[in-house]
Order: C-alpha cells, then sequence, then structure tokens
C-alpha cells in the first residue's frame, strides 16, 4: 500500500522531469527518496540541472549533453560519483556505480591546465558493475557482462565477460553469463522500442 502511495505522490513528478528515468516501477528507490534527495537539489536548489536523469546531490554530472545511455543505469545517482563527459561517454543498459566512483572522458592539456585533450569517448557496455571508489580514465572501452573490483584504476580495455580488478586494472577471471530475465521487469514507465532486443536477451 505504502509503495502505491509513494508512487501517486511522488512517482509522476519523477517521471515528468527525468525523461531518461526507466527502473523498475516499485523495489528499487523511492519516489519520496527521490524526490528529497534528487529532485529538489537538482530542479530547486539547481545541483545538476541540466542532467535528465537522477543525479544524487553528492555526485556531479559534468557535459551531461555528451553523455549517452542505455536503461536501468543513472550515472551520478549514487554517493560522491563524478562523471566528466567533455570527451563523450557511452554508457549501454543496466549499469550500476558503486559510491566514490570517478569516470574521467578528458585530461588537461600539460601545456595548458585551462584547456582539455581531445580524444575518443568511453564506452561502457551492458551488464556492468563498477566497484566503489573506483577510477575510469580517458578513452577507456569497457565490455559487456564485466564487473571492475573497488578502488580499481582503469586505463587499459576491458574484454567481455571479465571480472577485473586492481591497480592498473587488468581482468583476473572470467565472468559467468548474465541471467537476470531483464524482459520481467515492470518499469516505471514505458520504455522505448530500441531496448526491447536488450531486454529480451537472457530471456
Amino acid at each position: 500500500m505504502f509503495r502505491k502511495l509513494d508512487y501517486i505522490f511522488f512517482g509522476w513528478i519523477v517521471n515528468l522531469f527525468y525523461p531518461q528515468y526507466f527502473r523498475p516501477k516499485y523495489g528499487y528507490q523511492r519516489y519520496y527518496i527521490l524526490f528529497f534527495h534528487y529532485f529538489i537539489p537538482q530542479k530547486i536548489f539547481r545541483l545538476n540541472p541540466k542532467v535528465k536523469w537522477p543525479v544524487h546531490f553528492t555526485s556531479k554530472v559534468l557535459a551531461p549533453e555528451k553523455i549517452q545511455k542505455g536503461i536501468l543505469c543513472d550515472p551520478g545517482d549514487n554517493l560522491n560519483n563524478y562523471i566528466q563527459a567533455n570527451n563523450g561517454i557511452i554508457f549501454g543498459s543496466n549499469i550500476e556505480l558503486g559510491p566514490g566512483v570517478s569516470i574521467i572522458s578528458s585530461n588537461h592539456r600539460t601545456d595548458n591546465l585551462r584547456e582539455h585533450k581531445k580524444g575518443k569517448p568511453i564506452i561502457i557496455g551492458n551488464n556492468v558493475w563498477i566497484g566503489a571508489n573506483s577510477t575510469i580514465l580517458p578513452e577507456i572501452t569497457i565490455g559487456n557482462n564485466v564487473i571492475i573490483g573497488a578502488n580499481s584504476l582503469v586505463n587499459k580495455d576491458i574484454p567481455d565477460n571479465s571480472i577485473a580488478v586492481g591497480n592498473p586494472c587488468k581482468p583476473i577471471k572470467e565472468k559467468e553469463k548474465y541471467i537476470e530475465d531483464l524482459s520481467e521487469i515492470i518499469f516505471n514507465k514505458n520504455v522505448p522500442n530500441k531496448y526491447q532486443a536488450f531486454l529480451n536477451t537472457n530471456v
């Protein structure tokens, strides 16, 4: 009963103001928490105001217009995330970032600290977990079905189906297939057709 009231009072606000927020309708994050910890800081106090998905008030998302992302993925929604997308970041779907994760798409030039180097975007595949306090450096590609261990420094590409840890981050073992049936999720709103193939992958 409480979760339905939560959706009635706060869910419509979240869905209206966050057009790129696609999560389970119930059981993921309480809508009143999204309202007070995300919506008010973003929309009223103007912390990360241009981001079209919930960002926690302790996190920072720079150049959100250069971020592409799928569903079940909201970069910056955890505590103390730092997402810098000057050169672009492409997120797949079903990605979770632990607290303290930094994703940095461009470095400063060594001969002019006020300018950033141009480069390729960071690419992160589907079904990826990035552990707490990890850092992803510019031009990195992380494959599908990957776990990055906590406190890792990712400065080289990580292949599909890997568990990778360390500084520098390296694959240490092959990861088993991702088996969650995402097609069974009842979402907070209609999911665009372009994501249906992803949702049906593990059926």
